[in-house]
């Protein structure tokens, strides 16, 4: 086996993490009509040994909370001595949009369509520009953290371009049951890292402006699993890891008339073509129309709200060239797996 080489300082933000220590940064990302400066939080953990630089970073959307707290628990547990490689952890991107409770930046762009950005663009692309180039540049590998947006929520999921060997290695190495092979967007901190040959995967899970304790949980642990997919940490999975079924399409089910809708499925839930995933009726129930499933696949996100007008998104399924029923079986077995891990979370809280 190879000597592990010792670590050595780590340089970023025009200042320098020592080897064993960890340090919080702030990048001025704009400021406020009142001039007050408007910063980005960041830590950076620096091991003791070399190794890989991974950035977790989360609410590039500003309403997706989920992974803010991802990040909160994923530093708690990080001890700079017993770490290879250096930590860049960012709970909060789009800080605009997390004070205002808001997806969007106050220009209404969407940051996570604006990287690489300009020094001379919009207020997003300045912002994004910032981050990717002060911050983003200097990772090797990243897990972008994501939820479903206002009123939608999606089931834990990976999504990468699986095209890319060190990319579908990570997505593997997190543990989602189900993976997304998702095309890169323009724009995207995915595209533009990917254009530097940096890894990046995206971590669906839950519902905008909501904490769901599945979600976090699955998340803190599959950002784990990558840190030893990386040899970042020591360890091994207490269960084999199951080979993650690969969607090989999705879509969203649109509502065809306005209306009250009574779903009649659940997230995770294996449908058949022609199932009735709702009804959609009028306010009095004089008019009622069924929404079916156009194809056999598995329920990956869904409207929370039964509220829609006709075209609104209202079921989002995946599609698998494995049986339906086998992803079923490991998204059940997968749920079981991160309640267990919540429960002993829970049980050490109450401890401390």
């Amino acid at each position: 086996m190879a000597k592990v080489k010792k670590n050595t300082p780590f340089s970023i933000l025009g200042d320098t993490v020592g080897v064993g220590e960890r340090k919080t940064f702030a990048i001025e990302a704009a400021k406020l009509y009142t001039h007050s400066p408007l910063n980005i939080p960041i830590e950076v953990v620096n091991g003791v040994q070399q190794g890989p630089v991974l950035m977790v970073c989360a609410a590039i959307h500003g309403d997706e909370l989920n992974g803010v707290e991802v990040v909160r628990q994923l530093l708690a547990k990080i001890d700079p001595e017993q770490l290879r490689g250096t930590i860049i952890a960012v709970p909060i991107v789009n800080v605009f949009g997390f004070i205002h409770k808001s997806r969007y930046l106050p220009d209404r762009r969407d940051m996570n369509r604006s990287f690489p950005g300009s020094t001379r663009g919009s207020l997003a692309g300045r912002m994004a520009n910032a981050f990717f180039t002060q911050v983003a540049m200097h990772c090797t590998h990243i897990i972008d953290l994501h939820t479903g947006a206002i009123h939608r929520t999606n089931l834990p999921q990976i999504r990468a371009n699986l095209s890319d060997p060190a990319t579908a290695a990570m997505a593997k190495a997190f543990g989602t049951p189900a993976v997304i092979d998702a095309s890169l967007r323009n724009g995207s901190l995915r595209s533009e890292a990917a254009n530097l040959g940096i890894p990046v995967i995206t971590y669906e899970a839950g519902e905008a402006l909501r904490f769901d304790p599945i979600a976090i949980a699955a998340g803190v642990q599959g950002v784990d699993y990558v840190m030893r997919h990386l040899k970042m940490v020591r360890g091994k999975r207490a269960k084999k890891l199951p080979e993650p079924i690969i969607a090989s399409s999705t879509s969203w089910i649109r509502a065809e008339v306005d209306g009250i809708v009574r779903a009649q499925v659940s997230l995770g839930e294996r449908v058949m073509k022609g199932q009735v995933l709702a009804y959609i009726s009028s306010p009095l129930g004089d008019a009622e129309l069924e929404l079916l499933a156009p194809r056999s696949g598995i329920v990956i996100g869904q409207q929370t709200m039964p509220l829609v007008n006709e075209g609104d998104a209202v079921f989002h399924l995946a599609y698998f060239a494995h049986a339906n029923s086998l992803v079923e079986q490991q998204l059940e077995n997968f749920i079981d797996e991160i309640s267990d891990i919540e429960d002993e979370l829970k049980t050490a809280d109450l401890n401390n």
